[in-house]
């Protein structure tokens, strides 16, 4: 049997530092970070341009209990250094694999990555490369859900896979409520309004002015990537329900959107 063909180009892959720490309180947890190289991996095998945008918060959170009495600019500073740390750790396990990789960084750290581009970035995917952008947006106050949405529409990426630890979106969580009900397509529109905790404000509103879809899945599974890059049956998709690109992701999925 003939594999599916992957439905996108270009994607943004958006993962917090939390998903590699694994098991562990703080840092790193060599088993995460290689199943995350995993997923990575195999989205670029498919033929997919990969651009990764990484979260801190498994070293640094600038909004965390610990940086409650900083200067939140101070705070928010550190958090961005934490996320280059966790991009320099995913392309090592990545190169691993002998997959060709970029750093590219908001804020400038020469030694160690490139300082992020637009152009430079497009032509690294358009090359092959992996890309993982580190340094948040580079300025501070905004967190990198609206680093994943900016990068996102930059590079003109056809959707942002938000990479999470659940199967998607719910109308509540489903920790705390029993009866809390899995969504299978939502708009922006519903995510803002319900505070659905899908990502902040500030970049469910820049993607709904890209039209740049958002699709919430379990990352954590393996195969999941793949399996959302071409069977498109699995996780929460958000958007704009009068979009085309909406309405042809959606086609696979029985419910209508909500």
């Amino acid at each position: 049997m003939t594999a599916p063909a992957p439905r996108f180009k270009r994607v943004i892959l958006k993962l917090s530092g939390e998903m590699l720490k694994g098991p562990l309180a703080y840092g790193h947890d060599r088993g995460a970070v290689e199943h995350i190289a995993n997923e990575v991996c195999d989205a670029y095998r498919l033929g997919i341009e990969v651009g990764v945008v990484i979260g801190g918060g498994n070293i640094f959170r600038g909004n965390s209990d610990a940086a409650s009495t900083m200067n939140r600019s101070v705070a928010d500073h550190i958090g961005m250094i934490a996320t280059v740390i966790n991009a320099l750790m995913l392309q090592d396990a990545i190169e691993r694999q002998d997959i060709p990789t970029r750093v590219m960084t908001a804020i400038p750290i020469d030694p160690v990555a490139e300082p992020y581009i637009r152009r430079r970035a497009i032509r690294h995917l358009e090359q092959r490369r992996v890309v993982i952008f580190g340094g948040g947006t580079g300025s501070t106050h905004f967190s990198t859900d609206s680093a994943a949405a900016l990068r996102g529409a930059e590079t003109e990426a056809e959707v942002i896979l938000k990479g999470t630890k659940v199967d998607g979106v719910y109308t509540a969580d489903p920790r705390k409520v029993p009866d809390a009900k899995f969504l299978e397509t939502c708009t922006y529109q519903r995510a803002l309004v319900e505070n659905l905790n899908v990502m902040d404000s500030a970049a469910i509103s820049l993607s709904r002015e890209s039209n740049l879809p958002i699709i919430v899945y379990n990352l954590a599974q393996a195969g999941n990537t793949r399996r959302v890059l071409t069977d498109g049956d699995i996780g929460t998709l958000i958007g704009d329900p009068e979009s085309a690109r909406f309405r042809e992701l959606a086609a696979r999925r029985t419910p209508a959107p909500a």
